[in-house]
């Protein structure tokens, strides 16, 4: 039986080795966003173009991966996460292979583009474990690939460091294309496809327009201060971005199968969920930017720490570590406390860690004191955004909810990236015609990323009290189905019964509907080979319940449910009457 409403299908053998792939695949990509810090003062040389161009390179790589996120998310829900999420590595090692061959501008960029694209392999990944793993061990797990954001990124800038110090910088992409290879490789042999499929088609109009939007939007973020924050072309995207926007707004709720449910991404629970996830990419990305340049600049300024390019990595290494081994103390917390809770306390952490790093900038073994305490709060901060996410929307929609919550961060990084440069440039002092950070600088940013924290910390305990409700026995069933039929009916509440012919057998396979007052769908599963079905209700009040099955006329019933905690008996006829059980 294959249900599309907030159940989730019982946890299939092998999910130990199914975890640490997932989280592999999702340090795999996040290794792109890294991958080129380490020559990033160099490409202007290296492709022969001018430093405003040069940027591209990074800036491609950000708007492609903010575009696929989503889009990637809704297509697994629809058409299988496990394929999709090798699709969008198959994309990144076709993009690393284009840049390990050229030094021509506009090809790395394209090479750059499709590198981007597998950012979507995060929210993928997230939505696998949690149709296949059973409750017991998704906490951690989910943590542990909402981190791997954070991992990928740390643990690339020592990498990235040593490879372009002693080889040539192409090197990096080849080796990009390898850890790609590697990852699908073990997606093949080790994760199975989730059985769990949404109902509807792809909203290709509301890609478009979600893809116009976003790209309107980073592009005067990212490149507002090369352009200017009050020209004409940054101050003209902003506008198309909030008109474009709004407009996709305005034909998604009108949309029976939209891209982003924004009826559910409105809801409390999500909304203030993905606020924060903003104010924690800022946060994320503040140190990524200082610590590097703190440790490199020469100690002829009179602040800097003179390290090497691989000894800066090493440094600011312990970050993406932390935020590894931080995975199973947010399972322990959050079993205890809730992600809610969790969340307070990792952006609390993170306070903490900005707040003692202003003073700690004198000394290498202080940048890497700040970097694990930064690393502890982000990734607990981090390791509580899925689970928020996903026990607020159906399990149909974990992808494409999950894509956009990946897709805040990313915003939030984008926006560290434009602010922090900007303060770094303007309090910057200029020798030879070189501009400087200074340590003001440097502490302002870091008094940016505290004032990001605050604001996530006001969002966070703004969020719905967890339900404390006693949970009952994990039921076990004999067969894969009856236990989604079982832990349905245990934790929704909704409507459930069997389809049956006229003669009374059960009719298999039938499409069982559930519509709401205004005529929307609300619902729907498919009925297993005894014929019963399992139908959530978002909330109580009067609905249709309607059932189609191929050589068979279709059978609509009006129901009522009160929207207590309990499951209505609803028995359907083909052709007839509805009949109580």
């Amino acid at each position: 039986m294959t249900l599309t409403s907030t159940d989730r299908p019982a946890p299939r053998e092998g999910g130990a080795a199914v975890v640490p792939v997932l989280a592999f695949a999702g340090i795999v990509v996040a290794v792109m966003q890294t991958l080129l810090v380490p020559v990033i003062k160099d490409l202007p040389q290296l492709l022969g173009t001018s430093p405003s161009n040069a940027t591209w390179v990074l800036t491609s790589t950000l708007l492609s991966g903010a575009v696929a996120t989503p889009i990637m998310g809704r297509l697994g829900d629809l058409y299988g996460k496990r394929r999709m999420l090798i699709l969008s590595l198959a994309v990144m090692v076709a993009g690393a292979l284009v840049s390990a061959v050229t030094s021509n501008l506009l090809l790395m960029i394209g090479g750059r583009t499709l590198q981007g694209f597998a950012m979507g392999a995060i929210p993928l990944g997230i939505g696998l474990m949690r149709d296949m793993l059973p409750r017991e061990k998704l906490g951690s797990a989910m943590a542990l690939m909402s981190s791997s954001i954070g991992v990928g990124g740390g643990l690339a800038l020592p990498a990235a460091a040593l490879v372009a110090q002693h080889t040539d910088w192409h090197a990096l992409f080849y080796g990009a294309a390898g850890l790609g290879v590697l990852s699908i490789v073990l997606t093949l042999l080790v994760v199975p496809e989730s059985p769990m499929r949404a109902a509807g088609s792809f909203d290709l109009p509301g890609a478009l327009g979600l893809s116009a939007g976003l790209v309107l939007l980073l592009l005067p973020i990212t490149k507002g201060s090369d352009w200017g924050w009050s020209s004409g072309t940054t101050l003209g995207l902003f506008a198309a971005a909030v008109v474009v926007l709004l407009g996709w707004g305005v034909v998604e709720l009108r949309t029976k199968a939209p891209l982003v449910d924004l009826r559910t991404t409105a809801r409390r629970e999500v909304l203030l969920t993905n606020l924060a996830s903003i104010m924690v990419g800022v946060s994320f990305y503040v140190v990524s930017l200082v610590l590097p340049q703190l440790l490199q600049l020469p100690t002829a300024t009179g602040y800097g720490l003179g390290q090497s390019m691989v000894v800066a990595g090493l440094c600011v290494a312990p970050l993406g570590l932390t935020m590894m081994f931080t995975a199973p103390v947010y399972a322990r917390l959050s079993a205890k406390y809730g992600p809610k809770a969790t969340l307070i306390i990792g952006l609390l952490v993170i306070a903490l860690g900005y707040g003692g790093g202003l003073g700690l900038m004198d000394a290498a073994w202080q940048t890497v004191i700040t970097s694990v305490v930064l690393g502890a709060g982000i990734g607990l901060a981090y390791s509580s955004l899925p689970a928020l996410i996903v026990g607020a929307v159906p399990a149909s929609e974990t992808g494409a909810a999950n894509g956009l919550n990946t897709l805040m961060r990313s915003i939030g990084t984008s926006v560290s990236s434009a602010v922090i440069g900007m303060v770094l440039a303007n309090t910057a002092h200029h020798v030879g015609g070189v501009a400087v950070p200074t340590m003001h600088g440097f502490r302002v940013s870091f008094l940016i990323a505290t004032a990001a924290v605050a604001v996530g910390l006001v969002m966070a305990l703004f969020l719905p009290k967890p339900d404390r409700a006693p949970q009952r026995t994990q039921l076990r069933a004999s067969s894969e189905e009856d236990a989604n039929l079982e832990r349905a009916e245990e934790v929704l509440r909704g409507f459930r019964g069997r389809v049956l012919d006229a003669g009374g057998a059960p009719v298999a396979r039938a499409k069982v509907t559930l519509i709401d007052r205004r005529g929307r769908r609300a619902g729907s599963a498919v009925s297993d080979a005894d014929g019963r079905y399992v139908l959530a209700v978002p909330s109580g009040g009067p609905y249709v319940v309607a059932a189609k099955a191929s050589g068979h006329g279709p059978h609509a019933s009006s129901a009522t449910h009160a929207g207590h905690e309990g499951a209505v008996e609803l028995d359907l006829s083909l052709p007839g009457e509805a009949v109580r059980a």
